[in-house]
């Protein structure tokens, strides 16, 4: 039996663009000789369509492209996720659904049983679960149907969340072949992860899997694609590629066929999926082109490298904007990076428009010392300037703060924090620089000046990180274990810690709540991000120190 796999990358509400991807897709498969053809999860509209979906227009419009679907259907059936109606008299009007299209019509729906309510997942907000798994029959087979979680077994999931197991029904029920229509955000590791899930499926079921995963970027989530089939041994029979579209028809029991390999490090499948969202982010919300703060340091540095990459060098501006404070070695490594990538970079010393804010300022200040007021000036001077070029070239701006300055507000609001997308901002710094690291594997792209300095915000005389923070190696370990594993901080100070060290940075993470509900989206690539997947309150007496 021959099936296809569309692995698209949906925007959000473009029904008429995300339906013409799947009908050439389907077309495609049907002309490679596919028995069935399946797409993502939701793939209609993309997922995930959040309050979308209360729009009075947005299931009439399903509809009518189901519909639309359906009659370009022949004897080959296709199976599309989308968002249907609910005839159930309480809980949400909505069910999260799979149609299967053949012939002209709309032949069987199945609803996804199991809805994720947890991290950034909020499908209990939106839809009523299924109450049974359904099969459908193809060439002589009966296929068991699936949608994303219905498949993740226990042993992946972040607790025991579900007394259902949809595919032990399904394999009771006589199916020979399960398959999968998913959306499943990436983090680093998860594809493996999730391979590695599959299979275990497979063996427990005694059924092969086929898996077809959504790519690209939707705000603040990456899907990797990395779609898969899995033999009823467990064995991987064909992988997709990751971060890309990517259609093609695969024969159950022809043994192994095309794979995509694994990307060689961790580093580069986190850049790969910083450069979609980048590339997706920019393209889905109209831009062609990015305007990067450099300021010599490693964050701007690979923050530009991410966009270049992912946009192409001609439509990315950097921008050097030196005080007194800044160091020679800095504007000059801000114009090697430019000319290593291939970009523009201006240069636009602000030091007289620094000197003209204090002057007018010295009235309300009177003889108070100089301190961080005027640390944060310069850094709001920069923003001014980004977002004025912004404003008049059109270019998005990109921020460039790495999630250890955004944990604990090591960044200022309304300076560096200006900008449309926060690309690394899901980043530890110790993760920047491995990532920088492997960026330079073949040829050096960012500076190693940039990597090998010390990091510093140049904003006074002789600044370096450390002499406000503690080395990033102890704090992103710290912030790992309180801000991911969420550890008391007596659990991290017993894990080896310096008491004084770890009450700090948990106080700083907890009071910094309202600077982090104001920065851009930034693009997931961790399990716990700070965004749609961490909500914690601003104003609140809780102390877990």
């Amino acid at each position: 039996m021959k099936i296809g796999l569309c692995q698209l990358n949906p925007t959000i509400g473009d029904f008429v663009g995300n339906a013409a991807k799947v009908l050439e897709g389907y077309r495609q498969c049907v002309s490679e000789g596919a028995d069935l053809v399946i797409t993502p999860e939701l793939i209609t509209c993309g997922y995930p369509p959040r309050d979308l979906i209360y729009r009075s227009r947005f299931l009439p419009r399903t509809r009518e492209v189901l519909e639309e679907l359906a009659a370009e259907t022949g004897e080959v059936p296709l199976l599309v996720g989308h968002v249907a109606h609910s005839d159930a008299d309480t809980g949400p009007r909505h069910i999260n659904a799979a149609s299967l299209l053949r012939n002209g019509r709309i032949e069987q729906q199945f609803q996804k049983c199991l809805l994720p309510t947890y991290d950034v997942f909020d499908e209990a907000r939106y839809f009523q679960p299924g109450e049974e798994v359904g099969c459908f029959d193809v060439a002589g087979h009966k296929v068991g149907v699936t949608i994303c979680e219905d498949i993740w077994t226990e042993e992946y999931l972040p607790a025991k969340l579900y007394v259902k197991n949809p595919p032990k029904a399904l394999a009771e029920a006589g199916a020979e072949m399960i398959v999968n229509l998913s959306a499943s955000p990436f983090h680093a590791g998860k594809p493996a992860q999730r391979e590695a899930m599959l299979k275990a499926v497979a063996l427990s079921t005694g059924c092969p899997v086929v898996y077809c995963n959504a790519v690209g970027g939707n705000d603040q989530l990456i899907f990797d694609g990395h779609s898969l089939v899995v033999n009823a041994s467990g064995e991987t029979v064909s992988r997709f590629a990751g971060f890309r579209e990517e259609v093609r028809t695969v024969e159950l029991g022809a043994g192994e066929q095309e794979q995509t390999p694994w990307s060689d490090c961790e580093a580069g499948e986190i850049f790969e999926a910083l450069s979609l969202g980048v590339r997706d982010y920019l393209g889905k919300c109209g831009f062609k082109s990015a305007v990067i703060g450099l300021s010599g340091g490693i964050d701007s540095a690979l923050t530009a490298a991410v966009a270049a990459h992912a946009l192409g060098p001609e439509n990315v501006m950097g921008v050097t904007m030196p005080t007194e404070f800044s160091s020679k070695g800095s504007v000059g490594d801000s114009f090697a990076l430019a000319e290593n990538l291939g970009i523009v970079c201006h240069q636009v010393p602000i030091q007289q428009i620094f000197q003209a804010i204090k002057t007018e300022m010295r009235p309300i200040f009177g003889d108070r010392p100089e301190d961080v007021t005027e640390e944060n000036m310069q850094s709001r001077i920069r923003g001014l300037i980004l977002m004025s070029i912004s404003n008049k070239l059109g270019h998005l701006l990109l921020t460039t703060g790495n999630k250890s300055e955004l944990a604990v507000g090591y960044c200022t609001i309304y300076g560096d924090m200006c900008g449309g997308l926060a690309v690394i901002s899901d980043l530890p710094k110790t993760r920047v620089y491995e990532v920088s690291r492997w960026l330079n594997r073949e040829r050096e792209i960012i500076p190693w000046n940039t990597i090998d300095k010390p990091p510093s915000a140049e904003l006074r005389p002789d600044q370096k990180d450390e002499d406000s923070l503690p080395p990033y190696d102890i704090l992103d370990a710290i912030l790992e274990r309180y801000v991911e594993r969420h550890w008391s901080t007596d659990e991290i100070i017993a894990d080896g810690y310096e008491a004084e060290i770890v009450r700090w940075v948990a106080r700083a993470v907890d009071i910094n709540e309202w600077k982090r509900q104001q920065a851009a989206p930034g693009i997931r690539v961790t399990t716990k991000a700070f965004g749609v997947g961490r909500r914690f309150p601003i104003a609140q007496r809780y102390a877990d120190r």
